[in-house]
């Protein structure tokens, strides 16, 4: 059984708060993992029972909303993030939908269909994407193919953690549906090695990820910010080979996670990919 896992930015399959990111919106994005980070770790943590951890998420998103009193130091994140959304005008929301995806963690929640799987994306993951968009003042007509990149991010990071989540947080992320329709049992998520009726199901899920980088392919073309497109084209590079890496290993056998060879060929493969992008023009401006 693996060890309980504590992550930081440096742990993270993508780029967080990177040197890509203009540097005066640097502390914003730190600001704001700071926050998801310590929420996650809250609801991640298997020494609390469920009525604990969502005591805990309630008080930390009751500091970020209502600036309430707190001794704990680490909790001054709240504070924090809270100042800086008033200081940017930006909305709440982008915060306290993030909470409702810990929430559902915390709980354990059993995801039974496809449609609640990719609702609990658009709060845990899809707030995070309308976060960098609404601190670049991207167009509205960004959304979408964000949503769809982001989903597709959440899934593949479900896929890595399919083993770790079963046996240390009792936690499982694959629809209930689709694991009866695969013929795959809670028993086989925790096994040595990936059974044929388990990978046939990882498959299917990469391929459903496949049609929504499609989608997401739109947004390089759509983004103003130059940066913000560089970004995003090294997340798209970065997320095709992972998905080429899970379909090649086993998630049960071994932590499948990037190389750094990898990683600097999805920078250059995404820097690339951003320089040749065509620039669609759209109406109007903001968030």
């Amino acid at each position: 059984m693996r060890g309980i896992r504590k992550k930081t930015a440096a742990d993270e399959n993508f780029p967080v708060a990177s040197l890509l990111i203009k540097k005066e919106l640097r502390p914003l994005v730190k600001h704001y993992y700071n926050l998801a980070r310590l929420a996650d770790d809250i609801a991640d943590n298997p020494r609390l029972k469920p009525q604990e951890k969502l005591l805990q998420l309630n008080d930390l998103e009751d500091i970020f909303l209502n600036l309430k009193k707190t001794r704990r130091k680490k909790w001054q994140a709240a504070v924090i993030l809270h100042e800086d959304f008033v200081k940017e005008q930006l909305d709440f929301s982008l915060v306290t939908d993030l909470f409702t995806a810990f929430r559902r963690d915390a709980e354990n929640f059993r995801y039974q269909t496809w449609a609640q799987l990719t609702d609990y994306c658009r709060y845990s993951a899809v707030p995070v994407g309308r976060f960098m968009l609404a601190i670049h003042n991207e167009n509205p007509a960004t959304y979408l193919p964000a949503a769809a990149l982001c989903t597709v991010l959440q899934i593949v990071n479900h896929i890595q953690d399919i083993k770790y989540d079963c046996l240390q947080l009792d936690r499982i992320y694959l629809p209930a549906e689709m694991m009866k329709e695969f013929g795959v049992a809670k028993k086989d998520l925790g096994a040595a090695r990936e059974t044929p009726q388990l990978r046939r199901l990882i498959n299917f899920i990469l391929g459903q990820m496949r049609g929504l980088l499609k989608e997401a392919a739109l947004l390089p073309q759509i983004l103003q910010s130059r940066r913000l497109k560089t970004e995003v084209c090294v997340i798209l590079s970065l997320t095709n080979i992972m998905i080429k890496k899970i379909e090649k290993g086993d998630v049960l056998e071994k932590d499948i996670r990037f190389s750094r060879p990898e990683r600097l060929l999805g920078l250059i493969t995404g820097i690339g990919r951003a320089l040749t992008a065509r620039k669609k023009t759209l109406p109007g401006k903001g968030f």
